[in-house]
């Protein structure tokens, strides 16, 4: 013990001796305003790298021209990975038939059920083998800021040449919350904005976007709502492309949009591209009407999973929690294929109605 006294004696001894207070100065004290500390507050500072970091960027304006980009289907091994042949494949048939663009794990791609890693790495696969051919548009939106600023900054540095985002869904915010979203996002490089209340329960209003607007990487919104609002943007010369399949000929030639997010070109973007190319063409709108109206009977990508998998393009495989059609949806399917001519479709293989045993449903993946 004498070891520890000593120790506990020599704390004594050094102990510090603070001066006591004098009343004026606890006078003072309690009439100092508190300041937070400047160093503890770092303005528009991302991490890892900041947004003019970012090298050999495609420009805003490069991505305001885009006439055709697809929502690109992500296929699936039997196991639940990627099928990346078939991924492949399916962009290889878009750049042929004319899409300028791809958006990657998009609403349609089924970005909601891929984690991030798998994401940024189908980002990166579709720059590093088309990039010098399309677009490539990353889906890096999340309902959670942080994890949009994370992703965003994960897209371009695989080179990405610019990034969808959504509003954040669920847990709605504030109106003034979904400028502060955007605007924490569109530093890092050409952005779109998706609207799409029917899945996120809340409406992007003109008066956020008009305020966003301001950005100069703000390359446009994809715009769900229908072409009274699409016109009221072009009216204010704020690019905006249809985001429902059977309003976009309309919204193209007669309400000012430079042209459409689709789903449709998945299956027939040759059909897709003379849509937005060549002028107005009502006889042609309405041929494809049918199949975009199957298309959207069950909420997307029900009927195009099923549909590529019934043309032979993608193996029938499903990630729950989506399932194929029902068997007379797709027997209806094949008589499409039919009326508008196979040969306007992706694939080489016979159409061919799949039994319920040809599917396969996986939980984990």
């Amino acid at each position: 013990m004498p070891i520890l006294k000593s120790y506990g004696a020599c704390l004594r001894e050094s102990s510090f001796q603070f001066p006591r207070s004098h009343r004026i100065d606890n006078y003072k004290r309690r009439n100092v305003k508190w300041r937070s500390p400047q160093a503890a507050i770092i303005p528009d500072f991302h991490l890892p790298m900041r947004s003019f970091e970012v090298k050999n960027r495609t420009s805003a304006e490069d991505i305001k021209a885009l006439r055709l980009i697809t929502a690109i289907k992500t296929p699936y091994l039997p196991d639940g990975r990627f099928d990346l042949e078939a991924y492949d494949d399916l962009v290889n048939m878009q750049i042929e038939n004319g899409a300028e663009g791809v958006i990657v794990g998009g609403t349609t791609g089924e970005g909601q059920l891929m984690s991030w890693d798998e994401h940024i790495m189908l980002i990166g696969h579709t720059v590093n083998c088309f990039g010098g051919s399309v677009k490539v548009i990353g889906n890096t939106g999340s309902n959670s800021t942080r994890e949009a600023i994370h992703a965003t900054e994960q897209g371009f540095a695989v080179g990405m040449h610019a990034a969808l985002h959504i509003n954040p869904y669920y847990g709605k915010t504030s109106l003034e919350g979904l400028v502060s979203h955007f605007n924490s996002v569109l530093p890092m490089g050409p952005t779109i904005i998706y609207n799409v209340r029917s899945r996120t329960g809340q409406d992007i209003p003109p008066r956020v976007v008009n305020t966003v607007a301001q950005s100069p990487n703000l390359a446009g919104i994809k715009e769900c709502v229908g072409n009274d609002r699409i016109e009221q943007y072009t009216g204010n010369r704020i690019v905006v492309w249809s985001g429902n399949d059977d309003q976009c000929h309309d919204a193209r030639w007669s309400h000012g949009a430079t042209g459409v997010i689709s789903v449709t070109s998945n299956l027939v973007p040759g059909l897709m591209h003379k849509l937005m190319f060549n002028g107005k063409n009502a006889s042609l709108n309405a041929k494809l009407l049918p199949l975009i109206q199957w298309l959207f009977e069950e909420p997307n990508p029900i009927g195009l999973n099923t549909a590529l998998a019934q043309l032979g393009v993608v193996r029938p495989v499903f990630r729950l929690p989506y399932v194929p059609l029902p068997l007379e949806k797709r027997v209806k399917f094949v008589e499409l294929v039919n009326e508008i001519g196979r040969e306007n479709f992706v694939g080489e293989k016979d159409v061919q109605v799949l039994d319920d045993d040809d599917f396969i449903l996986v939980g984990r993946y």
